[in-house]
């Protein structure tokens, strides 16, 4: 993989850093609508819905790929991920895909790994043809997000409906262990971001309302963090300082100092909403995020946390995807770049 650049694993993703691949891309942020099956494209400027095409059935995320040239959207019952071009804004070629809630990249840009949920495996896909090279059934239910450690030779990957974790050899590709992380009627882990420095997996918990704190190379979790009712998606700030956290059940972002290590503000979103998944725009200065029940997205200013602007999309936004970001490649999701 890329060495990291330095003691932050985020020190590629500072403000306006994007890569001569993207610098040229218009910025647009790409909503997928799960009960509407479409896209819905928005200008970052105008706050307005642009265009919209449809798409598979079930889109629940759209995926930058791992040389950045490449957006996916994942048509979970549909069976099929949609090509879209970030050059123009278009949708191209759909192609079949077993289950893809959610998708990854291996740091090394060899294998894309589709998150098949219901089928409670990981599936490494060659990350040029898509074909199938090798399944990995997880057994645990609900796998569904991840995130890699600092030199990428494994990942910790949350399984919902279980309230499990898993760890996996990215390398041999195989399971390395479980960890439960409490009672399963008390838990279901979601999102999962590394802290900076590379020590720490925060790990967003819906039933609990806050994050698990999880030591990766010992498979242990070491604290728990209140956060907000409904504890869903985590993104990083451009300076690495703050972790936002939506918190889906109260309509509210929570903002985690990474060194400190305690929440140290909170967002209400006005009149309330079901904020889910996102990103920050490519300069920091806004956090995007879905409204899972309202039908609509959700831009935030990150100075202060009020909001610039409340978008109706079509019904059932999830993760959404604000494109071009700064980083040298993609490990998937919505956008995990470094």
């Amino acid at each position: 993989m890329p060495p990291v650049l330095d003691h932050d694993i985020y020190a590629a993703d500072r403000p306006g850093d994007l890569s001569p691949v993207v610098r040229h891309f218009p910025p647009l942020v790409y909503v997928p609508n799960t009960e509407s099956d479409r896209v819905d494209v928005i200008d970052p400027k105008t706050f307005k819905v642009i265009e919209h095409f449809p798409v598979g059935r079930e889109p629940q995320h759209v995926t930058p790929s791992w040389d950045l040239k490449t957006l996916w959207v994942l048509n979970d019952l549909g069976d099929s991920i949609t090509r879209i071009d970030p050059s123009t804004g278009k949708e191209l070629n759909t192609i079949a895909v077993d289950d893809p809630y959610n998708m990854y990249y291996t740091p090394d840009g060899k294998f894309a790994i589709v998150v098949a949920e219901r089928r409670r495996r990981l599936d490494f896909r060659d990350a040029n043809t898509m074909q199938l090279v090798h399944s990995l059934h997880v057994q645990c239910r609900g796998v569904d997000h991840m995130d890699f450690s600092a030199n990428g030779r494994y990942l910790i990957a949350s399984c919902e409906f279980s309230g499990e974790m898993i760890k996996v050899d990215v390398a041999q590709q195989k399971l390395l262990g479980r960890l439960k992380l409490g009672s399963r009627k008390h838990n279901a882990p979601q999102d999962v971001k590394l802290s900076p420095d590379g020590r720490i997996f925060y790990v967003a918990d819906m039933a609990a309302n806050g994050l698990h704190l999880i030591d990766g190379e010992r498979f242990k979790k070491i604290g728990f963090i209140p956060t907000g009712r409904g504890t869903h998606g985590l993104y990083t700030s451009r300076d690495s300082r703050y972790l936002y956290i939506s918190n889906r059940g109260e309509g509210s972002i929570s903002l985690l100092d990474f060194n400190a290590r305690r929440v140290v503000e909170k967002w209400k979103l006005p009149g309330g909403g079901s904020p889910d998944m996102g990103g920050v725009s490519a300069d920091g200065k806004v956090l995007w995020l879905s409204g899972r029940y309202d039908s609509e997205v959700y831009a935030i200013d990150t100075q202060d946390g009020h909001l610039l602007a409340r978008i109706p999309v079509g019904n059932g936004p999830h993760g959404l995807c604000v494109y071009p970001q700064p980083g040298r490649y993609s490990l998937g999701h919505t956008g995990i770049l470094r």
